[in-house]
């Protein structure tokens, strides 16, 4: 399906506080420009925050500058100019503050969906989703200005929001459908009858939730979503020169301005809303920074100032969206669980991973990114996210694990868990890599309280149960009220005589069974605790790990797609890999399948996924996909084949291949070679159908005895394609055609005569006593263009009447049924590809219908379908020859027909079970003599047909079609 038009973002920006980890995120902005193609010309930055704490207003300050500066310098200016906003879409995307259940924030939290039609492969992560939502849901249709967007909820928006733009000016906010009893901990709108903002609540009273209801008893929530058109994006530009707003940037940050924290929601957009007086938003607190000093909040009330004197003339509407979906992702490990799992569901999500054992996966659970081999279980409601497990594994229910491999397996052998959260991070200490593993419950609270849970028990049976003490913990020190589980030193990243893994926080499930060893390994120990872990987590190795594991998991999807027949389109995976820069394991694993299937279909769809890889590693720069394949550097592995050595002829091939990689043109040359080497696959599959074909002696003709052959010409009315190879063996195809004359005759006819000399004479003309071309051909070098398919020659029927003709003559006769395998046969000799259908449909006399199963060897059979009386002569009357003038090679398009089949493109798979299937539909309308019927079949066939090979149309008959009263029939 067509992606529908977005929003051309000119500048899309990524703020993170994560100081170390700018670079990555930038490249993972790169990585989905060319993924999701994202023009060229769009802007992506990754940008840092000044610093850690800035707030959502600062670090939309900030980010506003830095866009407005690149895009000032892109136009040749030497100073920050708000001018540049004035034609310009920006998408600033923030990611917050740490997540405890995914290492590289909420943004890069995975989702458990995928979209079967996306070009390339790769795991959803809620970036992505909001991308996606603001790109080509609530952004298109908006004038230029900047778009704001938190990464810290999951949306739902329908594909037509309908947010009106009439007249607009200020800023918009979005807002999602909430219940009251949500709003409590959150924030909402109140909003006039036209829609503009009045007040922002957060945490509200009730009577404050109940005067933002909405009739259905809703209320409109605060989304981390807002538009600023470019009138107001200027205003706050401006602020960036003004002390103390000046140190929400990086340039005052350097140039020594003391930080300050800023919400965008309660500090910038709060003095925009019409109830909110000057003198109450001077003196307010924005909720998300806590509690703070005098000193603070008179250095806030000045930075509040500057912002009423800039925006407070702007005004703030509302964009409410009923029938979409908020939920902010809290650090609660339950709601996180609940928001990847599918209560009710009466089995597992499976999302781009491969399992073995599915029937081990829990009824409403999720599993994303991974490799399970074995007996790996898992219970109802939990979710596993990049972990390669081999079994036996048991993890029970409402559980979620991330980041385990198969180093850490035996830790879990015996254990069955219960709802916990484990998980595996790459750490960086002092310039090395290590690996850390953290276990928490998923009752056990995130939040910084004196009081709570670990492993969903108080701390005191905690301690009682393990033998961990406060101090092990804690300092001396630490108040009371800042003794909780994110201070906790729970966490061992390094000791001094060991490799650490999971059962250094395992034991705590069981600590009685080691006698105090575990205990005493735990405290010796270089422990963290989660605060103190976070600046250390290594997000680029993360990213890589998850990277490596997905494609990991891809290849063993692609073998056994491709070992099982599987009509799964493997080109967004192909695609993946090339976008990612790893073919080549993938082009090694294609050749191991090659090379050890004894299986020519399997084999021939192989090379082409190889011929994909090559060609999309060109990216467009090394010519057209089509062309010769015969390279004397290539004889040797097409040799191979053509002996029936195909594992020989595979590592020839891989060899060659390596030659060829340093260049587009190279690239898309090895491509076609490729494809050739694919055709001969395909060649040896179909000569299969030699065993259908004998002879009979017959009586010799006298030399001089002219044997003539005549047959009529073939329209097909439905299932074309399906009878071309390999569609005819792996599909299995159903033509339905019959045989024409044209002006009253047979219009295809061959005739042979034994001579004295010893040469052989090819004359071909267009009737009978005209010969346009004569070939005289007497040494076996003369016959060597056979398999060249410019070389004169044509029509599989006029092959048919050739063999039949030449047979007679030779003494020997052969069923039309062996003709048919004969003729099948011959033009796999020519390498002119081809199905069956043109010797079916002028072969056999009358209305028929051709068919062959999806198995080798390649048998054809047919069966003549009965009319009712006077259809024929009907039918006669209503059908119409038009000479186009227009010819074509066939081979030509069967090169793009096959490519695409063996890609297997969904629209290209589903297209050829329709053409199998509409032929019965048209054997019901010869059958009634129905006439209407039969037109409405000729009609869809003529639209299968443009599907499965777009172009087949020429303009003129195109034009033909358009003034016409009815379909009509071209080939």
């Amino acid at each position: 399906m067509e992606q529908p038009k977005g929003v051309d973002w000119t500048v899309i920006i990524l703020t993170c506080q994560y100081k170390n980890s700018v670079e990555v995120f930038q490249r993972e902005l790169e990585v989905r420009q060319k993924r999701e193609q994202i023009p060229a010309r769009t802007l992506l930055l990754a940008v840092e925050d000044p610093e850690t704490r800035m707030g959502s207003g600062g670090a939309t300050l900030n980010a506003l500058l830095v866009a407005a500066e690149h895009l000032s310098a892109r136009e040749g200016f030497t100073v920050v100019t708000s001018d540049v906003l004035h034609s310009a879409w920006i998408l600033i995307l923030h990611m917050g503050r740490d997540f405890p259940f995914d290492d590289c924030g909420r943004a890069f939290t995975c989702l458990p969906v995928e979209n079967p039609q996306a070009p390339v492969e790769a795991v959803v992560c809620n970036l992505d989703r909001l991308l996606d939502i603001m790109s080509y849901q609530l952004g298109p249709g908006s004038p230029p200005g900047v778009w704001v967007c938190s990464t810290d909820m999951q949306l739902s928006v329908p594909p037509n929001p309908g947010i009106s733009w009439d007249g607009f000016r200020g800023a918009k906010v979005i807002a999602f459908p909430g219940s009251m009893a949500y709003a409590r901990n959150h924030g909402i709108y109140l909003t006039d009858s036209q829609g503009f903002v009045l007040d922002i609540y957060y945490k509200g009273t009730d009577a404050d939730i109940q005067r933002c209801a909405k009739p259905d008893g809703r209320v409109p929530l605060v989304s981390g979503i807002v538009f600023f058109s470019v009138e107001t994006a200027e205003h706050l530009l401006a602020t960036h020169v003004s002390p103390p707003l000046d140190a929400c940037t990086y340039m005052g940050l350097d140039s020594g301005a003391r930080p300050v924290q800023l919400s965008l929601f309660f500090d910038i957009l709060l003095c925009m809303a019409r109830n909110v007086s000057r003198e109450d938003f001077l003196m307010g607190w924005p909720p998300e920074m806590g509690q703070g000093d005098a000193d603070i909040k008179g250095y806030l009330q000045v930075a509040r100032a500057e912002l009423w004197k800039e925006l407070r003339d702007q005004p703030l509407s509302m964009a409410y969206i009923p029938d979409g979906s908020y939920s902010y992702m809290t650090s609660s490990a339950s709601e996180f669980l609940h928001s990847l799992t599918f209560p009710g569901a009466p089995g597992a999500q499976v999302v781009h991973s491969q399992v073995e054992e599915l029937q081990l996966l829990g009824a409403g659970s999720s599993v994303v990114s991974c490799l399970l081999e074995g007996p790996v279980r898992l219970g109802p409601g939990s979710v596993l996210q990049h972990c390669h497990l081999r079994g036996p594994v048991h993890i029970g229910a409402s559980c979620f694990a991330s980041g385990l491999d198969t180093a850490q397996v035996e830790a879990l052998h015996g254990l069955e868990l219960h709802d916990l959260v484990l998980q595996g991070h790459h750490v960086r200490l002092h310039g090395s890599s290590l690996r850390a593993f953290t276990l928490v419950g998923r009752l056990d609270s995130w939040e910084r309280q004196g009081t709570g849970t670990y492993l969903n028990m108080p701390w005191s049976e905690f301690f009682q149960k393990t033998g961990i003490r406060n101090w092990d913990l804690w300092n001396p020190d630490t108040p009371p009220t800042e003794r909780c589980l994110p201070s906790a030193r729970l966490f061992p990243v390094l000791h001094p005589s060991r490799a650490l893994g999971p059962r250094d926080m395992l034991w705590m499930l069981d600590p009685q069974e080691d006698g105090g060893e575990a205990l005493w390994a735990w405290r010796t120990s270089w422990r963290l605790s989660w605060e103190q872990l976070q600046p250390c987590l290594d997000r680029a190795a993360t990213l890589a790990s998850r990277r490596d594991l997905f494609f990991r998991q891809a290849l063993h999807k692609a073998r056994n797609v491709l070992e099982a027949h599987q009509d799964l389109s493997l080109r967004p995976l192909i695609r993946a890999t090339v976008h990612e820069g790893c073919p080549r394991p993938l082009m090694a694993m294609l050749d191991q399948v090659a090379a050890g299937t004894g299986d020519l279909g399997v084999a021939a769809r192989v090379l082409a996924c190889v011929a994909d890889v090559l060609g999309y590693m060109a990216e467009g720069r090394g010519g057209l996909r089509s062309g010769p394949a015969a390279n004397p550097e290539w004889i040797q592995p097409f040799q191979y084949l053509e002996c029936g050595d195909l594992a020989g002829g595979v590592k020839a091939l891989a060899q060659e291949r390596d030659k060829w990689l340093s260049r587009p043109v190279l690239l898309v040359r090895a491509a076609r070679h490729y494809e050739g080497a694919g055709q001969i696959l395909i060649r040896q599959a179909v000569m299969s159908a030699q065993r259908f074909v004998s002879t009979e002696p017959v009586e010799l003709p006298a030399p001089g005895q002219w044997v003539v052959a005549e047959c009529p010409a073939r329209v097909d009315f439905s299932g074309g394609w399906s009878d071309t190879p390999p569609l005819a063996y792996e599909l299995g195809g159903a033509v339905l055609g019959l045989a024409v004359r044209v002006d009253g005759r047979r219009p295809i006819g061959a005739r042979a005569r034994r001579i004295w000399e010893p040469e052989l004479w090819l004359a071909v003309g267009p009737r009978q006593d005209e010969i346009a071309t004569k070939i005289v051909c007497r040494n076996l070098e003369d016959l060597q263009d056979y398999c060249q398919p410019h070389a004169p020659g044509t029509s599989s029927i006029l092959a048919g009447t050739a063999l039949a003709a030449l047979q007679r003559a030779a003494g020997r006769m052969m069923s039309t049924e062996a003709l048919i395998h004969a003729v099948l046969y011959l033009e796999q000799v020519l390498t002119t590809g081809g199905g069956w259908q043109d010797q079916v449909g002028g072969l056999m006399p009358g209305i028929k219908v051709g068919r062959s199963q999806a198995q080798l060897p390649l048998k054809v059979e047919v069966e003549e379908i009965t009319v009712p009386e006077g259809f024929v002569q009907m039918l006669n009357d209503h059908l119409l020859l038009v000479y186009t003038g227009k010819t074509r090679l066939a081979r030509n398009l069967l090169q793009d027909v096959l490519r695409s089949w063996y890609a297997r493109l969904p629209a290209i798979v589903q297209n050829a079970h329709s053409l199998v299937q509409h032929t019965e539909e048209c054997m019901k309308a010869f059958h009634q003599g129905n006439l209407p019927l039969l037109g409405r079949c000729l009609t869809l066939y003529w639209e299968q047909k443009k599907l499965m090979a777009p172009g087949c149309e020429p303009l003129a008959v195109r034009r033909m079609r358009v003034g016409g009263p009815g379909p009509c029939l071209w080939n």
